[in-house]
């Protein structure tokens, strides 16, 4: 696998890539707490059917993307960012996947920008419209999102983060391998890019609230494909089967028997669900 850089004006992503340049481009988005390291058994298979796959650190997780400040992290940026990756692959079109935060932030993209996706993957994350609304009315959503609550706070969430030598986070990588999480330390350990990570949650947690009070994020026509864990720990299903209205062109839900860390735990069926979506919507012949 090559790691690339990827200059964006001011910004220089690390970006984990494989396949064939002249093949159709993938981008792959990761969540929290975890780097596009969560995607590296899937974009060999992926690239073995002839797509190009680019998986970046993103903004706050490359140190050359790390602004300081919250103000740097609100979703349209976040959205744009992968436009501006695609522009510098000299890309108008792209297939797009995204978990927890990258889904989140590929429902903003495929919204704002349809004529840019060729495809839509969410994992784990649903519609932001009925994420938010579950956020504020849901009394199990509510519950599993209390952590978004603790995290407004500034220094402490890092602080309690950091006790233990990433105690809490480790908790969370159970699944992972031991250089998965050799990768996420090597970002987390980092200050800045620890806050830069949380200030994600800093800068939208309000945006998500208004979804209770109006329109944050409308239909969506593009190819979609939506997996989710029914044993999540962070998204109840009341988010997920309200998410189903906004699907207005061809969707797929795919519920499966695990939890948040659906690549980690259900490897093989997610790969087999996203390859048959992404073979079904690719414009170009294969060549795997």
């Amino acid at each position: 696998m090559e790691t690339i850089q990827i200059h964006t004006g001011k910004l220089v992503f690390d970006c984990r890539v494989a396949g064939n340049k002249e093949d159709e481009l993938i981008l792959l988005l990761h969540g929290f707490p975890e780097t596009s390291h969560m995607w590296k058994d899937l974009i060999y298979a992926l690239a073995k059917l002839g797509f190009y796959c680019v998986a970046p650190n993103q903004r706050g997780y490359s140190r050359g993307a790390c602004p300081s400040g919250k103000k740097h992290y609100r979703l349209d940026q976040l959205a744009n960012d992968i436009l501006d990756l695609a522009h510098f692959l000299g890309r108008d079109t792209f297939h797009l996947i995204g978990h927890d935060w990258g889904a989140a932030i590929g429902w903003k993209v495929v919204h704002d920008f349809p004529n840019a996706i060729l495809s839509w993957t969410g994992l784990s994350v649903p519609h932001l419209q009925a994420f938010g609304e579950a956020m504020v009315h849901d009394k199990v959503q509510r519950r599993m999102s209390r952590y978004i609550k603790t995290f407004q706070w500034p220094f402490l969430p890092e602080r309690a983060i950091r006790k233990n030598d990433f105690e809490v986070f480790k908790k969370l990588w159970t699944h992972s391998s031991p250089e998965e999480i050799a990768d996420y330390l090597g970002v987390f350990k980092n200050n800045r890019q620890l806050t830069a990570a949380l200030n994600y949650y800093r800068s939208n947690y309000a945006l998500l609230k208004k979804a209770s009070e109006g329109q944050i994020l409308g239909e969506i026509h593009t190819p979609t494909l939506f997996i989710w864990g029914k044993h999540d720990m962070a998204i109840g299903r009341v988010a997920v089967e309200n998410a189903h209205r906004y699907m207005k062109g061809d969707y797929a839900f795919l519920e499966l028997d695990t939890g948040h860390w659906l690549l980690q735990t259900k490897h093989a069926e997610i790969q087999s669900a996203i390859s048959k979506h992404l073979v079904k919507y690719k414009t170009a012949p294969l060549t795997g």
